[in-house]
Order: structure tokens, then C-alpha cells, then sequence
């Protein structure tokens, strides 16, 4: 397997990774039985809990670097171990929702599933994500991709289910994964106070479409500011394309403006066109952000 410099600080069983393993031949594992062995522990956590009510984090290794399928999934897609690792999560979370049936907690639980960023193909290592993509663009309509400001980098998948509680539909409500604090605190009837943190339960459930007025998004430590369908980015020094990963993340000298709802795919800035819309969300950003331009001198240093 080919990797970046970098993503060589430890070698565990001949793969390659970021970071540094201690604490010898006992702290090692096997890649390949990584997705077996986390849903085996979350297939036992809702076993062990079912008498009660209880939460589940499921954080999946699939399909992120390295990508490695188990031998039982190698060369099924087609794709490269890409393609292979997509249809291994797939059927982890097919296994996972039988075992929720197979106890008898299916219809009495909420799942929400999301990512953590937009699309990258050669983000580390060379699994000939590259060479298999043909036309298929992996952020659609949406510009840029992970590590970007732009929409691919920052709008990721989400979706909730409950069966006999949420009604299928498509929402473009503004959310956060951080308002799922507050919003499964109001579930559960707990008290959450958290600052940046808001209670969209309804949202969640299909009840309402009116999410957030407005969110910081932050990208490869920079932020930028969403508010109803506007799109504002300030001025930001660094290439326009991150050529490690070849994308496009959002840096430019001028001030970026989007209306959201009728560019999709960020093509057309109105910077210079919308002056007000542009000073209004300069100005309702920095209320929240604070003085974004002398934070970012202090990165630069």
C-alpha cells in the first residue's frame, strides 16, 4: 500500500497511519477486523441496555483511511478497497438494525446518522479511488470537498429515523451536529445548557422545518458564516486549492458572498453586488466570531 509522507508514523501489521503506536505487540491490531470488532461492541451495548433507556455513540472506521475490508468484502464493489469498505459500513449498519429488532428496541429508538466532513479521494492513501471515480462526482452539485469552507467541505449527510414517529420527507433546515445536545436533552427531558447548542427536536422529528437562523462553520481552522440562505467567507491568505488533496477549500483575498438557494454550486460571488447583505453578515458575524482578522493573524504567526 502507497501513502503521503506523513501518514507514517506508525506501521501496525504493514499499514501505514498518522500518529504513533505504543505500548508494544499487545496495543496492536488487525485492520481488517476493525468494522467486525466495533459493531460487535454496539451490538453488545444495546443487549447489555436494552432494559433501559440508553444512548449509543457508533463512531465507524469505514469507509475512512486506511481503507481496509475485511477479506469478506474485498473486490465485491468493484471500486477498489474504496468501494469495498462503503458496502462493508453498509452492512455493519444493516447488521446493526437487525440486532435493534432482534431485541425488541427498533420502534422505540431515534438513530441519526451523519458524517463529519464532505468527500476527499486521495486523502492519504492511493486505493485507486482516483482512477474508478468516472464521472461520478462525490459532492454532487456543491463546490469544493473536505477541508473547505465551501458547501462540499461543510454540508455533510444526515438523516433521522424513528419508525412510527418520523414521517419520510426531505428538510433544508439549518442544523448543527452540536444541536443534538440540547435537542436530545429536550427528548429525555434534561436540562442541557449548552451556549452554542440549540434544541431542534422538532426539526429532527419532521414536525418543523424552521431550523437555525443562522451558524459558524469552521473548516481546516477557518470559519466562515451561514445565515438563512446566505453564505458569507471572508478573506483568507493560502492557496485556493489544497494540491495535496486537490481541492478547492475557499481561501481568497476578496470577501465571498452566496445566496445559497440559488447557487447551489457557489459559481456566482455577490460580494460587490449585495454591499449590504455582505456588511449585515460581516457585521452579525463578528458578533459571534469576534475579531476573525486578528485571530487569523495570530494563526498565521
Amino acid at each position: 500500500m502507497k501513502w503521503h509522507h506523513g501518514h507514517n508514523g506508525s506501521i501496525v501489521n504493514g499499514i501505514p497511519r498518522i500518529g504513533f503506536v505504543k505500548g508494544g505487540q499487545s496495543a496492536n491490531w488487525r485492520d481488517v477486523d476493525l468494522a467486525d470488532h466495533f459493531l460487535t461492541k454496539a451490538q453488545d451495548y444495546v443487549k447489555s441496555h436494552k432494559a433501559n433507556p440508553f444512548f449509543l455513540y457508533y463512531a465507524m472506521n469505514q469507509p475512512h483511511v486506511p481503507r481496509t475490508p475485511n477479506q469478506r468484502f474485498v473486490g465485491k464493489s468493484g471500486m477498489g478497497p474504496r468501494g469495498d469498505v462503503i458496502l462493508e459500513a453498509d452492512w455493519c449498519i444493516g447488521e446493526f438494525i437487525k440486532t435493534l429488532k432482534k431485541e425488541g428496541v427498533f420502534d422505540i429508538t431515534l438513530i441519526i446518522f451523519s458524517s463529519d466532513n464532505g468527500p476527499v479521494l486521495n486523502d492519504g492513501y492511493y486505493d485507486d479511488a482516483v482512477e474508478k471515480l468516472g464521472s461520478h462526482k462525490p459532492g454532487g452539485p456543491l463546490r469544493g470537498g473536505k477541508y473547505s469552507l465551501l458547501e462540499a467541505g461543510t454540508r455533510v449527510p444526515f438523516f433521522t429515523y424513528w419508525k412510527g414517529k418520523i414521517q419520510p420527507q426531505v428538510s433544508d433546515a439549518l442544523v448543527c451536529q452540536i444541536d443534538l445536545i440540547a435537542s436530545i436533552g429536550k427528548l429525555v427531558g434534561a436540562n442541557v445548557k449548552v451556549t452554542d447548542s440549540q434544541n431542534l427536536l422538532d426539526v429532527l422529528m419532521g414536525k418543523s422545518k424552521k431550523g437555525r437562523e443562522s451558524l459558524v462553520i469552521e473548516a481546516n481552522t477557518k470559519t466562515a458564516f451561514r445565515k438563512g440562505n446566505w453564505l458569507m467567507i471572508p478573506p483568507y491568505s493560502g492557496d485556493a486549492i489544497l494540491q495535496e488533496v486537490n481541492i478547492e477549500v475557499g481561501n481568497s483575498p476578496e470577501y465571498q458572498l452566496y445566496n445559497l438557494k440559488e447557487d447551489i454550486g457557489q459559481k456566482h460571488n455577490l460580494a460587490k453586488k449585495q454591499p449590504k447583505v455582505l456588511n449585515q453578515m460581516i457585521k452579525d458575524f463578528e458578533s459571534v466570531r469576534g475579531d476573525y482578522k486578528n485571530v487569523e493573524k495570530i494563526e498565521l504567526k
